[in-house]
């Protein structure tokens, strides 16, 4: 296993780097596609969300990969590599692997216990399979990943020792009044219609505000999104006797050129794009203040953002973005749960190594096998060419007591082998099977491609 990430998260970079440092999708398939073709990987993926940037690859040289991995970072991301390197962290093997699943449970994020990370990491993966650039070791890192997260929230309390970010921001500009108590009633503006809007929407909706406006650049995504909420979140008339007794949302959609007015009569606005410019200036908000009574509060979730962030200067308004988020987080209280999860984090990346180690010798056990059947094939063949008396009926049972005495010398050693691989430091258990018993490298090399090549062709469709 040759598992490296190089990455930079809230946790190692400023809030303004990692805005400068974001990746588009189609800046984000570009690196692959480039650590692909540099020469140290063989895998590669890219983890991308609104705090953190990591590069997953699988390499055989790891000065070379560091290295490598570094200046695709920095290119693609537009940030000099001077400048970067300082915030990048590097984890290797076993480190990389507790690291993948420490985020997928939530340990590592902004705000501890938040679930929706286990959504990008999906997407990571769904996107190295689309790209072909995850193989068998990062399908299977990603896969267990999800797993291990979904364990993480169905075993523990994870969930209560933090909320999602959006629920998080909406406390902060609540600002110790009760979330419901403070929305209920409220107008709010969502711009953006991708996931994490999409979960602004339903959490606004939750709590308690009266009526929400989506604005997004692509119209049917917007309406999409609208309908749902409608849907699930509608007018009380509209939803069933099983629902909670909430009043109900109104949602519609507003196209983009609209923002303007709909920024004056709102009272909540969430802001989540894609974009690389500004969506909200301060000039624009300030213009939407002019002849208002209650003040507005701004909920920035973008990265690079959304919202000028000189509109705290701005009297009437209050203002929360990702790095606001970033030192409110910094001390929340960490619930028990933390340690359960940690618990499963070190039990899961031990059997994943162990996995790992004992496939990397079943080729050559595989190998081993098909050896000894020609060796049975080729004795039997001879003993016929001696005994060419012998009935169909004979010739059977002596092939199958050859075959058990092979199958019974060859079931101790080859488990053994197996157990002896799965632990730390049984990689060379592989090589030693091989010198041993003379096996063909191409013999060996042609299982591992075809094992490889059931593995992508199952993994695509697991995600």
């Amino acid at each position: 296993m040759s598992i490296l990430v190089v990455g930079l998260s809230h946790r190692s970079a400023p809030v303004s780097l990692l805005e400068r440092a974001s990746l588009p999708t189609d800046s984000q398939i570009k690196l692959v596609q480039d650590t692909l073709a540099a020469e140290p990987a063989t895998e590669a993926a890219v983890l991308a969300t609104c705090n953190r940037i990591e590069l997953y690859a699988d390499v055989d040289k790891f000065h070379a990969g560091v290295a490598e991995l570094s200046t695709l970072l920095a290119r693609h991301s537009g940030v000099g590599l001077d400048e970067l390197t300082p915030y990048l962290y590097v984890h290797y093997e076993d480190r990389a692997v507790h690291h993948l699943f420490s985020v997928a449970c939530g340990l590592d994020s902004m705000v501890v216990g938040e679930g929706q990370v286990l959504g990008q990491i999906k997407d990571a993966l769904a996107l190295g399979q689309e790209l072909h650039s995850a193989g068998r070791l990062l399908n299977d890192l990603f896969q267990q990943a999800l797993r291990v997260g979904k364990r993480a929230h169905s075993e523990t309390g994870i969930d209560r020792a933090g909320q999602s970010l959006v629920t998080f921001g909406l406390e902060q500009l609540a600002a110790g009044t009760a979330v419901e108590a403070w929305a209920k009633d409220r107008r709010a503006l969502v711009i953006g219609a991708g996931s994490m809007s999409s979960l602004a929407a339903a959490t606004l909706a939750r709590v308690g505000v009266r009526e929400i406006v989506v604005a997004n650049r692509t119209p049917a995504r917007a309406d999409r999104l609208v309908e749902i909420l409608n849907q699930q979140h509608g007018p009380l008339r509209h939803r069933t006797a099983a629902a909670d007794a909430a009043p109900g949302v109104s949602a519609r959609a507003v196209d983009m050129s609209a923002l303007d007015a709909e920024l004056a009569r709102a009272d909540v606005v969430v802001s989540c794009t894609g974009s690389t410019g500004l969506v909200l200036t301060a000039d624009a908000v300030e213009t939407a203040l002019h002849g208002r009574r209650t003040p507005l509060a701004l909920l920035d979730l973008a990265m690079p953002r959304d919202i000028d962030a000189a509109v705290h200067r701005l009297g009437g308004v209050r203002f929360v973005d990702i790095e606001t988020l970033a030192e409110a987080s910094a001390d929340a209280p960490m619930a028990t749960d933390v340690d359960q999860v940690r618990t499963i984090v070190s039990d899961e990346v031990a059997a994943f190594g162990a996995a790992q180690r004992a496939a990397h010798i079943t080729p050559t056990v595989v190998a081993l096998r098909a050896m000894a059947a020609d060796v049975v094939s080729s004795e039997v063949a001879r003993l016929e060419g001696r005994l060419p008396d012998l009935d169909e009926k004979q010739r059977a049972e002596v092939t199958r007591t050859v075959r058990r005495v092979v199958d019974k010398l060859l079931h101790a050693p080859t488990v053994r082998v197996k157990q002896l691989a799965s632990e730390p430091g049984g990689a060379g258990y592989a090589d030693a099977l091989r010198e041993l018993f003379d096996l063909d490298p191409q013999t060996v090399a042609a299982v591992s491609r075809a094992d490889l090549n059931d593995t992508d062709g199952v993994g695509r469709g697991r995600v």
